[in-house]
Order: C-alpha cells, then sequence, then structure tokens
C-alpha cells in the first residue's frame, strides 16, 4: 500500500511541538510495516521566519527509518511553499491513500481538492484544530475555511482521526461531510528512566509546552502563590514575545521571581533532563485535543495533574495522576494533594499503561487497518469481484454510484466534464528534469495548482 503523509512541518523541525514529533513517531512505525511504501511530503519551516528554516537537501531525502521525506522550500510566513502545491499533484496520483495532517494551512484545501478529483481515500489529522474555546479567535474566517473544507470531503472517503471523544463531536459539528475515528497518539517509552536528578527536599513542577493563553499558564502561577513556599516550577517553551513578557511580568507581582524558572524552548538531551528532575508535570490548558506532554511525561514515570480541558480522565483510574479543574484553586488543592502521594509508583503506572496501549506499533497497525478499510471503500468494483458499488467524483459535490458484477466493467469516464479533468490532471508538464531511471515524483514540475483550482471551480 503506498501512503502519502502530506504535513505543512516536519522532523527535525522543533518549533511546531507535539504535532510534529506526533508525525514523526506514527511515520516511523508505519515505514517497519511490510506491504507500506511511505512517502512523507512537507516544507522545510521550522518556525514562522524565514531564517528559520530546514536542510531539505538531497531532495528527498532518505531518512535512516525507511522512507524518504520530501522537504519543499518555503517561500514566506510558516509553511507556504509553491514547490510543495505544484508537487501535490503527482504524489497524490501515486498514492493509494493520502493521510493530511493540517488544517488551517496553505496545503490542506488543495489535497481535499485532489483527492476529491482523484477518489482517494484520505485519513486527515485534525490535531484539536476544530475545537472552540472562550479565547479563539479569527472565528468568522475559520468558519467559512471549515465550510469549503466540508464540502470537499464525503464519508466514504474521508476519515476524520481524532484523539477523543470531546473532539470528535466538536469536529463533526464543522466537517459534517466525513466520518470521524477516534485513535489515540503514540509515544516513545525511553528504555530507562533516572530520577536522581530530582530534589529531595522541595516539590519540582514542571510545565512544558507552547507559551499561549489557551494553555492556562496563569492559572497555575496563581495556584503556585497559594502553595507550600518550597515548591519551584520550570516553565520550558516558547511563544509569542508579548505573551511570554506577560507571564514574567505575572511571575513579578505574585512574588515567584525565586520559585519560577523561564527555561525556553527545550529539545533532545535539554527535555529528557527536564523529565528527569520533575516531581510532577502540570498541565493546565482550557483545551486540548490529545496533549503529547501527558503521555511523554508518563513514558518518563513521572505523574501529571491534567485539566479536565485535556482528554486525560483515565489518570486517575490508572493510579498516575490527577484530572481537575484548571481553576487556580483546584490546581493548588491537586499540587498539594501531589506533595503527599507515592509519586514514584505513580509513575511506574504510568509508563506501563503507556507500553501497553500507546507504544507506536499498536497505533500504527490501528493507522494501517484504518487506512485498508478506506481503500477497500474506493477500490474499483471489478477489482473486488463481486456486485458492489463504487463512489464516484462529481464536480457539483455529489457521488453517483454504479453497479457492476465481476464480469462487467465500471463505467469511469462518461461525460465530458469526466474527460476534461481526467485530461487535466495527465496534462504533461511544460518541463520534466529527470535523469534515467529516476523517480518521477523526484522531478521539478512546471505545475499550477491555483489554475486547477480555478478550473475546477469554473466547469
Amino acid at each position: 500500500m503506498k501512503v502519502l503523509y502530506v504535513s505543512p512541518s516536519f522532523y527535525p523541525a522543533k518549533h511546531f511541538g507535539g504535532t510534529t514529533s506526533s508525525g514523526f513517531g506514527l511515520c516511523n512505525a508505519l515505514a517497519q510495516l511490510p506491504g507500506i511504501e511511505l512517502r512523507v511530503l512537507t516544507t522545510d519551516a521550522d518556525g514562522p521566519l524565514r531564517r528559520q528554516r530546514l536542510d531539505g537537501t538531497p531532495f528527498p531525502k532518505h531518512l535512516s527509518e525507511g522512507y524518504p521525506v520530501y522537504y519543499c522550500r518555503g517561500l514566506f510566513g510558516t509553511d507556504v511553499s509553491l514547490s510543495m502545491l505544484s508537487s501535490l499533484w503527482p504524489m497524490i496520483r501515486w498514492a493509494d491513500v493520502v493521510h493530511l495532517n493540517a488544517v488551517y494551512s496553505p496545503p490542506t484545501i488543495p489535497v481535499l481538492m485532489l483527492t476529491k478529483l482523484t477518489n482517494k481515500a484520505m485519513v486527515w489529522s485534525t490535531r484539536g484544530a476544530l475545537q472552540r474555546w472562550s479565547g479563539t479567535t479569527r472565528k468568522n474566517a475559520k468558519s467559512i475555511w471549515d465550510r469549503v473544507c466540508s464540502t470537499l470531503c464525503d464519508s466514504d472517503r474521508v476519515v476524520l482521526h481524532v484523539t477523543s471523544e470531546q473532539e470528535r463531536r466538536e469536529t463533526l459539528t464543522r466537517i459534517n461531510k466525513a466520518r470521524a475515528v477516534i485513535f489515540a497518539n503514540g509515544v516513545d517509552t525511553p528504555i530507562q528512566v533516572q530520577s536522581d536528578g530530582r530534589p529531595q527536599n522541595a516539590l519540582h513542577l514542571l510545565y512544558l509546552g507552547r507559551l499561549h493563553q489557551i494553555k492556562g499558564i496563569e492559572n497555575l502561577l496563581g495556584a503556585l502563590a497559594w502553595v507550600n513556599s518550597s515548591t519551584r516550577l520550570s516553565i520550558c517553551g516558547d511563544g509569542q514575545p508579548e505573551y511570554s513578557a506577560k507571564l514574567r511580568d505575572l511571575v513579578a507581582q505574585l512574588g515567584l521571581n525565586d520559585r519560577v524558572i523561564f527555561h525556553g524552548l527545550v529539545t533532545d538531551e535539554a527535555k529528557e533532563s527536564q523529565f528527569h528532575q520533575a516531581d510532577v508535570v502540570v498541565v493546565p490548558s482550557f483545551k486540548e485535543a490529545f496533549c503529547m506532554v501527558v503521555a511523554e511525561a508518563l513514558a518518563h514515570g513521572v505523574p501529571v495533574i491534567a485539566s479536565r480541558g485535556t482528554p486525560w480522565s483515565r489518570l486517575e483510574e490508572m493510579g498516575c495522576g490527577l484530572w481537575v479543574n484548571n481553576d487556580a484553586s483546584s490546581l493548588a488543592e491537586a499540587i498539594t494533594r501531589a506533595a503527599n502521594m507515592p509519586r514514584d509508583e505513580m509513575g511506574r503506572r504510568g509508563r506501563e499503561w503507556m507500553k501497553r496501549e500507546f507504544s507506536w506499533p499498536v497505533i500504527a497497525d490501528q493507522m494501517v487497518a484504518q487506512y485498508r478499510e478506506l481503500v477497500e471503500r474506493n477500490q474499483p468494483v471489478s477489482e473486488r469481484g463481486a456486485v458492489a458499488t463504487r463512489s464516484k467524483p462529481n464536480l457539483n459535490g455529489r457521488s453517483r454510484r454504479y453497479r457492476s458484477g465481476s464480469d462487467t466493467h465500471v463505467r469511469l469516464h462518461d461525460d465530458d466534464a469526466d474527460r476534461s479533468i481526467l485530461q487535466a490532471g495527465q496534462r504533461k508538464p511544460a518541463s520534466v528534469r529527470t535523469g534515467s531511471g529516476s523517480d518521477p515524483i523526484q522531478a521539478q514540475l512546471e505545475w499550477s495548482i491555483p489554475s486547477l483550482s480555478l478550473r475546477v471551480l469554473t466547469l
């Protein structure tokens, strides 16, 4: 099975946090499964600035994990890449199933449009982007975007990958022409866990994530001011300079300068060190679809206090953390409780839980089963060898179905509009630079996705 994974950013990008690391983990696990041929199409973005770019050479770059990554050159902004857009058509035609990892991003609508034109099965990981909270910005613009995206979906062909029941409900209110399935994200569990760096005379709390209003960090700081003065907090992550400055000002106003340390963005060994030194990880978010840091903390044997805005209600059931409201009073009470709980034992239970239910091989098997189910739904009837129905894309957004037996052929192109789209899709690019025996996907294609989009809208 040929799988195309499309994402605005990809490993080794660090700026975008859990979304990028989760996608990398999934792709690594998929590449190890028999019968899976994986390609990743992404940009070289590692932040919002042009100077924050990855080295995308050679093109594609073959990772040691066993699959090629096509790092397309960004032009401006976070993930605007014309070379990525021009590569979508040949890449999608190559694939059996497309896995999209973006919502409010430049490749999203082109991917949805082209998979509809080619009737390709698609899994769409929405990553909580379609959930809302009181601080959600640009609601009207997002609503228009959502309606366009929903129009390009259909429930036979497109499955929304969500990570919780709450996310499923909220997502389907906005993309109502697709189905949704719940799969957790996976996590890598370290072979060994070190805890000798944790101070013995004070409770060390860790916040690790973006610095953003939705994360509820102000409430955590308010809670810290109410608990034992020996409790310390490390804040790891970055965000908009204005908001970061606001948090530092709040720390000073609350008299917490000697109890709070801002470490900035931490990755790799520095991130591992923070887990080793933490007694408890605190996640005070107003809203989360999954929250990778909870799984990462538990995998490192660190108990977690998570807010009810996260989907981690099983923390208490599994005996490895607390699930509480995210107001300052509730967080302070939870921190005080955690100080007197058997944290080492809680950490061991959390690690076993992650190994058992959240390992990447387990998640990859579930995802491939979903890929196969989608591809089977979209196979031509003649390939199934039995009486069946097959959806066929139509320009007006509806599907037409044709019935056929094993001894007849499915009529795929029976009108001028279909032939026109087929010819547009198969038109040879103006120039293709390939060597003898080279992969045509690697060619530099002079293809205009905007003009294709215009053609689809006007036909």
